[in-house]
């Protein structure tokens, strides 16, 4: 767990694997999905008007890009439709420390991405410059862990959804 005098600056250096493997050719950035509840609406008796209540655990649709520089032979292991595809990227945070003036540390970060492609750039041919191929995946799973610690996990198709270690689906698995 980090401290609260620890600030932290960057990404030091970031990679992607698959499957375990190390991925060569994929882009210098990775643009993170956006996890969004799905919702309804609540009115009736006892509210003035309407509001939107997240449904605990439950999402819409998440996609994850990853970008190629060029496509390769590990780009055309990811686009089989209906196979599932297993992403890990690995990061450094540097962090400074602000009570000794700051002294430099850095923390691990570890995303995983399970899902199954949807959709796949090829990019463009240029000479001289990079493809900026992708391939986009339909997540059902998501891990997000800082120095060994689970900060979120959320698998679709197993009924999870984990919060800072705390289990929000537990109550609702044990009554159905």
């Amino acid at each position: 767990m980090s401290s609260p005098l620890l600030f932290p600056e960057v990404v030091n250096n970031f990679n992607v694997y698959s499957n375990g493997d190390k991925f060569e050719g994929v882009s210098g950035e990775v643009t993170l999905p956006t996890i969004s509840a799905m919702t309804a609406t609540v009115s009736g008796a006892g509210v003035l008007g309407e509001y939107n209540a997240a449904v605990v655990g439950m999402t819409q649709s998440i996609t994850q890009e990853i970008p190629f520089r060029i496509i390769n032979k590990e780009y055309f292991g990811l686009i089989a439709m209906g196979k599932q595809t297993d992403i890990t990227l690995r990061s450094s945070i540097q962090n400074v420390d602000r009570s000794s003036g700051g002294a430099v540390s850095t923390s691990g970060m570890r995303l995983v991405f399970r899902g199954r492609p949807t959709a796949h750039n090829m990019g463009q041919l240029r000479q001289g410059d990079l493809m900026n191929a992708s391939v986009t995946l339909e997540l059902t799973y998501i891990l997000i862990e800082m120095d060994g610690a689970t900060l979120l996990e959320l698998d679709k198709l197993n009924s999870v959804y984990t919060v800072n270690g705390e289990d929000l689906l537990k109550n609702i698995r044990n009554q159905c």
